[in-house]
């Protein structure tokens, strides 16, 4: 049982968002400030990462996205994006087992191809490992775009009207999402933003329709379980504000 005020605060407030998704920014400011490397401050935004992690499963969170990789990130220096990959590596021989023990199902949603093999079997193992977890689903973005998620969706839409399959009528919201990376888990209800930016970053575009943004000051490697939290009750504090229709 923890003891966490904070934490309490936001059993006692109301509903938790389902899902939770975010943009983990601000690491290579951070190791700037530091005088440091870019890769020291990914290093140690791995940290805030489990620190997330471990909010949200506390919470009762039952969806957790990061976006770790986007699909714009390739065009980073080689020495950056090797660095990048070496750290995803780490994690999943870090976390792997502990995952598993707190009934975290991993899955990674976008382009697994552009991948190296090393780095795709690492991702594989820590998917495979931790399948059917019932706590909570850990999706990692990973080589991820949305605008590129939403043109996939739509040419194998296409490709079963072409085969004859499908009528272009009887596409609707529901279909289309069901093509998309996440056609399993509710929308996020809350999107986290971290570092400032006040950016979506072609992030989740068709998913995040409604959701509700938090945009925080607090650099990626800063952004611990008490951040966490304070989003949670802003989230809560909204909801409570608009989604009721007041008595006349």
């Amino acid at each position: 049982m923890s003891h966490d005020p904070l934490l309490h605060e936001v059993r006692l407030n109301g509903a938790v968002p389902r899902h939770v998704a975010v943009i983990m920014d601000g690491n290579g400011r951070w190791a700037r400030e530091r005088g440091k490397p870019r890769e020291f401050g990914h290093r140690a935004g791995m940290r805030a990462v489990r620190a997330s992690v471990e909010a949200a499963i506390e919470a009762g969170v039952e969806v957790l996205t990061l976006y770790a990789f986007s699909a714009e990130n390739w065009g980073r220096p080689p020495t950056e994006v090797s660095a990048l990959m070496g750290l995803l590596e780490l994690y999943v021989r870090r976390e792997r087992r502990d995952l598993k023990e707190k009934g975290v199902e991993v899955r990674c949603i976008g382009e697994m191809d552009r991948l190296g093999p090393r780095t795709r079997g690492a991702l594989q193992s820590i998917i495979d490992h931790t399948r059917g977890g019932p706590k909570m689903r850990l999706n990692l973005a990973i080589s991820y775009g949305a605008r590129q998620e939403i043109v996939l969706a739509a040419r194998r839409l296409a490709e079963r009207v072409a085969a004859g399959t499908l009528l272009p009528g009887e596409i609707d919201e529901a279909l289309f999402a069901q093509q998309t990376y996440t056609p399993d888990d509710p929308d996020p209800d809350l999107l986290i933003r971290t570092s400032g930016e006040m950016r979506i970053s072609n992030f989740m575009l068709w998913q995040l329709a409604y959701t509700e943004l938090y945009v925080t000051p607090v650099l990626w490697p800063d952004f611990g379980r008490e951040q966490f939290y304070q989003a949670l009750l802003e989230y809560q504090r909204r909801e409570r504000r608009f989604g009721r229709v007041l008595a006349t």
